[in-house]
């Protein structure tokens, strides 16, 4: 921390040489500079608005420091304002920028947190009015004679801006479009006058705003700007992620005010009340975002989309599974004693379900495409993994797990043309499956196995085209089946030739080499002669080592078993026999004479 405060010490220092370095015309101060880079640097990068408010107050700290600024003393305070008549240094400007921009970035970590406290939006409110006074007393500052026409101009934006952003709040939309026109005006004829690094700045604070002024224009009562914000969503793929979640919430809200007029859908003949708001902000927005994924320009747009409505739809069926559980009623699957029919609210979820199934089986069907169109082309650099046919098979796997779960939606069980449906797609996609297995087995040149598959992708898709006659069902949805089998016919061919061509550089493999691969040492095959390479290399092969082992006779035992049945002769004569001494031969036994 402290090293990270010694940083800021060093930044801002080269910062204010800049600024003091000045032309002798006036004061100058690049105000959407500096807070960009003060922004980038200290936290806004990843949306921290605590750690750049720590920032702007230590730096406050250290301005008001350098010039000698002080707000009283250790006992007692005193307020001090910047006069016009102060303005001898550009610093000054700086001061009253940084409270600015302390004040609205506390607005907005307690915009953050008041999504799960209600209460902080009061204060919210107040931080941002805080923000808008040091705004207004900025410009007013630079309205001196000693300020460049330049640092005029930014800090009316800059306080447009910061008015605009608390009209927005206050929601007075009128004046709030007011205030966003003015700095958008102001920050493009900037852009058209200067330097083209500056000029990127000034156009990025004009993105930054038109998505506001675009909602502030529906709430007033136009009606095209709900469209114009889902086109710049589609154009926000590099736009940062920051500014795609500012387009996501701005939808958001237009769509909950919609949401109050809409109280039914139809799915399947069948009419359902909704009554929760978030299916409704879902189910309003669902057309919207399926034509925006159709509109999209690249395949990485495509997926945030996708992804974007997959998030959307498990929000609303939690929903509808909480509601589910505060009825108790409604928890099982109970049937109306009437009509038979599952009750409107697992009707409900059941047509989410298909929903959210649906756009799993859209999405990996829009990544296989991308696949297969890269598993054609060629791969420039072989050490590189390229895509294989085994990536195809597992996202066909997901999409055949989906659908598997089709049938099984409460209230489709009778639905005998939904099920001949899924059934249809089911077979579409193992036929598609089955193929991209046959040419996994093709790169190991497994021919029979490879021939077989390809025979049943034949089998799949005859079945899909008789069904698709029968049941009049329409396969403009699905992938091409005529294209799978007049591709199929034609690896088949390929297939046949490749396996006849490795059948014949097989036969011409002279079989001495085959022999040469058994892993007989030398010295058991000294009468054959073959050549054999590794003999001169680093390991030959030329003996058994350790050798093994080999049986030997062992060596015979003998057991004396006649011993015990022989008589030996007596021995007693030639046993020396010793007389008895008495007491004399004990005596003469203590002293040795004996001995």
């Amino acid at each position: 921390m402290a090293a990270e405060k010694r940083g800021e010490a060093r930044g801002a220092g080269m910062e204010e040489n800049k600024e003091n370095n000045q032309p002798n015309e006036g004061l100058g101060l690049e105000i959407l500079q500096i807070i960009k880079e003060s922004q980038q640097q200290h936290g806004l990068r990843h949306g921290d608005y605590q750690r750049y408010r720590g920032y702007c107050s230590r730096r406050l700290r250290r301005l008001r420091k350098t010039l000698g600024f002080k707000m009283g003393n250790r006992h007692k305070f005193t307020g001090k304002k910047v006069t016009p008549e102060m303005l001898s240094d550009s610093r000054y400007l700086l001061l009253v920028l940084m409270g600015a921009e302390r004040a609205w970035s506390y607005s907005m970590q307690l915009k953050q947190e008041a999504n799960t406290e209600p209460r902080k939006r009061f204060h919210l409110l107040s931080r941002l009015r805080k923000a808008a006074k040091h705004g207004e007393e900025l410009e007013r500052l630079c309205e001196s004679n000693r300020v460049d026409a330049k640092t005029k101009l930014e800090a009316q934006a800059y306080h447009s801006y910061l008015t605009g952003m608390l009209r927005f709040e206050l929601q007075e939309w009128k004046a709030a479009m007011e205030a966003f026109n003015k700095c958008k005006t102001i920050y493009e004829k900037l852009a058209s006058a200067f330097t083209e690094e500056l000029a990127v700045l000034y156009h990025q604070r004009v993105e930054e705003i038109s998505p506001n002024i675009r909602y502030c224009a529906y709430n007033i009562g136009d009606q095209n700007a709900m469209n114009e914000l889902i086109q710049m969503r589609l154009s926000a793929g590099g736009g940062g992620q920051m500014m795609a979640e500012k387009l996501e919430a701005l939808i958001t809200q237009t769509r909950a005010k919609q949401a109050a007029t809409m109280s039914e859908v139809e799915w399947r003949g069948r009419t359902i009340p909704v009554k929760i708001d978030k299916v409704r902000i879902f189910l309003l927005g669902l057309a919207d975002n399926e034509a925006a994924i159709a509109q999209a320009a690249s395949e990485e747009t495509k997926e945030r989309l996708y992804e974007s409505l997959l998030s959307e739809s498990r929000d609303a069926i939690q929903a509808v599974r909480e509601e589910l559980k505060a009825d108790a009623k409604q928890r099982d699957r109970a049937l109306d004693g009437e009509t038979c029919k599952v009750s409107n609210l697992q009707y409900l979820h059941s047509y989410l379900t298909y929903i959210k199934l649906w756009t799993v089986v859209k999405r990996n069907e829009s990544m296989a495409r991308v696949l297969q169109a890269k598993l054609k082309e060629p791969q420039p650099d072989e050490s590189k993994r390229g895509p294989r046919p085994q990536d195809l098979i597992r996202l066909y796997d997901i999409i055949l797990q989906s659908l598997a779960e089709l049938p099984q939606l409460l209230g489709m069980e009778d639905d005998h043309s939904f099920q001949k449906e899924v059934a249809l797609k089911t077979l579409v996609y193992k036929a598609y499956r089955c193929f991209f297995i046959a040419q996994s087995y093709v790169l190991v040149k497994k021919w029979s196995e490879a021939l077989v598959l390809y025979q049943r992708v034949l089998k799949y898709a005859k079945e899909v085209q008789v069904q698709a006659k029968s049941c009049n069902s329409s396969l403009k949805d699905l992938p091409d089946v005529q294209e799978l089998i007049t591709e199929v016919n034609a690896e088949t061919y390929s297939l046949q030739a490749a396996a006849i061509l490795d059948t014949e550089d097989s036969a011409e493999i002279p079989s001495q080499s085959q022999e040469v691969k058994d892993n007989k040492p030398l010295c058991d095959r000294l009468d054959a002669f073959h050549l054999d390479p590794s003999l001169v290399g680093k390991q030959p092969n030329l003996v058994t080592f350790p050798p093994e082992f080999q049986p030997i006779p062992c060596k015979p035992l003998f057991f004396d078993l006649a011993l015990n049945h022989v008589a030996f002769p007596p021995l007693d004569d030639k046993v020396e026999q010793k007389g008895k001494g008495g007491l004399t031969g004990y005596i003469k036994g203590i002293f040795g004479f004996g001995s």
